[in-house]
């Protein structure tokens, strides 16, 4: 009997015409992000959404092939990740307005660091802010306009420095529980012997260990490497007093009540609800911002950190529709099975190691293609790496880690293609107009500063081919670290 599964939507060509929607929308992250340094998910949103229309001249049913896009597009990972974005988008906004930043300048203006020092302390700060906010981009442009410009006067490395805020911004979208990296590769990650994807709290608390183990590395190298002349200039430090506000450290308290729920409750959305709350309150009780910060309306417009949550979310949360409306495409057509199967059956995917490194290249492979955007390439690459890891039994958390790690260390290192280093590069080149003292740097130079990247890559290879922190799934999702465990507890589900 013939049980070969048959799909409803047909291309002219075969099925390989059903890549042309990813295809096209690839060709237009590339030219946005690497050629017309154009960095707006709105951007990428129409992108993908022109690449739908484009690639529905080629189906022979077209009515089928926007069936196909809708129910990619209505699937629990995709408004499982709307919900979550737009939620912990308000969280992102009342940081911003909290002035954290502003909190840590006075940290390093008080403790008069330059040169090397300044390059820790600038890693650390970004480190701090990307994991509260969630936002790598948005923790660069603040850094850059705030921490480079006072770290060259007071002794640091151009590019070193400029290496310490990337290296900062990743890590902090690495492991941040708001971070997308986080919520994509958690839910594209689903179980196998209960329904549901990894939650967040589980994922981050997993997490913890890599990333703290590359941070530590990461410290040495810049407290090593970070210096330039050493020596501080006056103005450096009157840059310095110039953003610093000690009140921004009290918003760290509800970034801290967010991370402990977040990994207790194990439910972002409670998580996300209690810092939003939290922080309100703090920020009204020691005059951080005032009430209509909150809410506002003028002139008839809607204002305050609520709104701007949602609003900075919508290009996103558009972008994200579209490309799980192509990856629907590429499911009803039998593409993704086939790419799934393929791989599964690789020589490489016959043994565990085998497959966690096909999971590291599927990543890496993904983020090229977007630009080094590690968020989308979680996304598009996630269902593939659950499939794959779901044959050794692998936990989800182990699947989304090393999804999420790999992402954020090789891709967004390359030249001229890294949306990271594009953004780097255009903020450095405002500041020269600003400041004469700022220093052109090279593109092609500035990934060898990027210790983070080096580091969380050396990291998780070793956790690859040593094992270390691989978790199976057991007993109603429960990591176990013994694989039989959890062969026999899947044998049991299918025997039921």
């Amino acid at each position: 009997m013939d049980t070969k599964k048959e799909y409803s939507l047909r291309f002219r060509g075969g099925k390989v015409m059903s890549l042309v929607p990813l295809i096209i929308f690839i060709i237009f992250c590339i030219s946005f992000f690497v050629v017309f340094q154009i960095y707006e998910m709105d951007a990428l949103a129409m992108g993908g959404f022109v690449a739908l229309i484009l690639g529905s001249v080629l189906a022979k049913d077209i009515g089928k092939y926007w069936d196909a896009a809708v129910k990619g597009m209505s699937s629990e990972i995709a408004n499982t990740l709307t919900l979550i974005l737009f939620v912990v988008g308000i969280f992102s906004k009342l940081m911003t307005h909290g002035g954290v930043a502003e909190g840590f300048v006075w940290v390093g203006d008080k403790l008069n660091l330059t040169g090397a020092p300044f390059s820790v302390f600038t890693f650390v700060v970004t480190a701090i802010l990307a994991t509260a906010t969630g936002t790598s981009i948005g923790t660069i442009i603040t850094g850059m306009s705030i921490l480079y410009p006072s770290g060259l006067l007071l002794g640091a490395h151009p590019v070193i420095l400029a290496g310490a805020i990337l290296s900062g911004a990743l890590f902090g979208d690495s492991i941040g529980p708001v971070s997308d990296v986080t919520i994509a590769s958690c839910a594209t990650q689903e179980y196998a012997t209960k329904s549901g994807s990894a939650d967040i709290g589980g994922m981050v608390s997993s997490r913890i260990k890599y990333s703290l183990a590359a941070g530590a590395l990461t410290i040495i190298m810049f407290f090593l490497l970070g210096g330039g002349s050493g020596a501080a200039d006056e103005t450096g430090a009157a840059l310095l007093a110039q953003y610093s506000d000690p009140k921004g450290l009290l918003m760290l308290i509800p970034v801290a009540l967010l991370l402990i729920v977040a990994i207790k409750s194990k439910n972002i959305y409670l998580a996300a609800t209690t810092g939003i709350v939290s922080g309100t309150i703090v920020a009204l009780i020691f005059g951080i911002f005032p009430a209509n910060t909150i809410m506002s309306v003028e002139g008839g417009v809607l204002g305050g950190f609520i709104i701007e949550g949602i609003q900075n979310m919508l290009g996103t949360v558009a972008y994200l529709y579209a490309l799980f409306g192509i990856m629907g495409i590429m499911q009803e057509s039998g593409m993704m099975d086939g790419i799934i199967e393929g791989l599964m059956k690789s020589k490489m995917s016959k043994t565990v190691v085998g497959t966690e490194l096909l999971i590291a290249a599927g990543s890496c492979v993904s983020g090229f293609c977007l630009g080094g955007a590690n968020g989308p390439a979680c996304i598009m690459f996630g269902p593939i790496a659950g499939k794959l890891g779901q044959q050794h039994h692998l936990h989800p958390y182990r699947r989304g880690n090393l999804l999420a790690g790999f992402a954020s260390a090789v891709p967004v290192m390359i030249p001229f293609a890294s949306l990271f280093i594009s953004i780097t590069i255009s903020t450095i080149n405002g500041l020269r107009d600003q400041y004469d003292f700022v220093p052109a740097v090279n593109p092609a130079v500035l990934p060898t500063a990027m210790f983070f990247c080096y580091t969380f890559a050396a990291v998780w290879l070793f956790s690859i081919f040593t094992g270390w922190g691989r978790d199976y799934e057991g007993v109603d999702g429960k990591p176990v670290r013994d694989a039989a465990e959890a062969a026999e507890t899947s044998v049991s589900l299918i025997s039921e």
